[in-house]
């Protein structure tokens, strides 16, 4: 079963409502070395929640990996298509009182974020 993500963005660089309108995109140009290595290890079909910054600090919507190329293992690019909007966006407050990313640091350095065996998985990557 495939992981799922969180990708993290700054909406006036890229929003959901921009990943809305282009139905798909590639998400590359990341540099975090831990972010790297889960934008490598992503597979076709994995789930994303698409968590927007820049004074929001918001969870919005979903998409869903389409392919990964890692070619190059230090600059790996992942094509993802939109999925649906949130009913509620997700504010990191609520993102951070969830047990399901008890373990995580959010908000600090973004770690990657694991679940209990009855949860999904969940990595969160930042371009920075």
């Amino acid at each position: 079963m495939p992981l799922d993500y969180l990708l993290k963005t700054e909406p006036s660089a890229y929003s959901f409502a921009d990943l809305q309108r282009d139905k798909t995109t590639t998400w590359d140009g990341v540099t975090n070395p831990p972010a790297v290595k889960h934008l490598r290890e992503m597979q076709p079909g994995a789930r994303l929640v698409i968590y927007e910054t820049g004074g929001r600090s918001l969870a919005v919507g979903t998409a869903t990996v389409v392919s990964v190329d890692a070619t190059d293992p230090k600059k790996p690019v992942v094509k993802i298509k939109v999925g649906k909007p949130l009913s509620q966006p997700v504010s990191l407050e609520q993102i951070k009182a969830n047990k399901l990313f008890a373990e995580s640091t959010a908000g600090q350095d973004w770690t990657p974020l694991r679940g209990s065996a009855d949860q999904p998985q969940y990595k969160v990557l930042t371009g920075e």
